[in-house]
């Protein structure tokens, strides 16, 4: 493929129980970086452990990387690949203005989610091992309602908001070069970079929101990202930061 990046492998299956478990399991044994694609997933899921159904003909990917920095810092790869996920949006649809971008890990086209990202790692005793980064993308069809928490945003598919629909590979090879373009500005300039294109793009940026956690939620102005990728909320107490939460609009 004369459009792949240079450095990262490629592996495509028909069919796993989930790309992300699938492709930290190669990592053991398959050396460098590398994109892995199914065309079907059996038992997919998404943040906090929530059963995700994978529609024939939509997107299921993991992309294995091997970061040196300390967790929180490669973490931070969640914005880098929201923000190569809005470029890919951009350039197969040529509607860039239709999409967002939802803290922490979601793409919205035309208020709805779209796409969602989830990181894992394998690492253990605080030392990071392969980094995972799995990507779900609803290319020609969108979860029922029934399937979607309540209050969340509606889910809607790239095919049906915008008559655009790239084959599942096709996509990936949009979003490979797009993330290792970005990869290589991280790598090379930091976060700061990749924060300010993000929140240029960010969903609700000024308005009120809640960010929900297990505990507790707090309702207030969407504020900012700070420099280690958490949520800053303005409430009648002050400035808040969040760093892990379910958002709702």
């Amino acid at each position: 493929m004369t459009d792949w990046p240079d450095g990262y492998g490629r592996f495509v299956l028909a069919e796993v129980g989930s790309t992300l478990d699938e492709a930290l399991r190669m990592a053991a044994v398959t050396p460098g970086r590398f994109w892995l694609l199914a065309h079907r997933q059996t038992a997919a899921r998404g943040r906090r452990g929530r059963p995700w159904r994978m529609a024939p003909g939509n997107f299921a990917a993991t992309l294995i990387l091997r970061p040196e920095e300390p967790p929180g810092v490669a973490a931070l790869r969640s914005f880098v690949m929201s923000l190569a996920l809005w470029q890919t949006f951009a350039e197969v649809s040529g509607m860039p203005q239709a999409f967002a971008l939802k803290w922490p890990n979601d793409i919205l086209l035309n208020g709805g989610k779209v796409a969602g990202i989830l990181l894992e790692s394998s690492g253990t005793g605080g030392r990071m091992g392969p980094l995972a980064i799995g990507v779900g993308v609803n290319l020609v069809a969108a979860p029922a309602w029934a399937e979607v928490e309540a209050g969340a945003v509606p889910p809607v598919s790239l095919a049906g908001e915008t008559g655009t629909q790239p084959g599942p590979e096709e996509f990936l090879a949009v979003l490979a070069r797009r993330y290792a373009a970005l990869e290589e500005q991280f790598c090379c300039h930091g976060f700061a970079p990749i924060r300010r294109a993000w929140l240029s793009e960010a969903a609700r940026r000024g308005e009120v929101i809640k960010a929900r956690t297990a505990r507790d939620e707090t309702v207030g102005v969407f504020e900012d990202v700070d420099d280690a990728g958490n949520l800053i909320l303005r409430d009648a107490r002050g400035r808040h930061a969040i760093a892990a939460a379910d958002v709702f609009f």
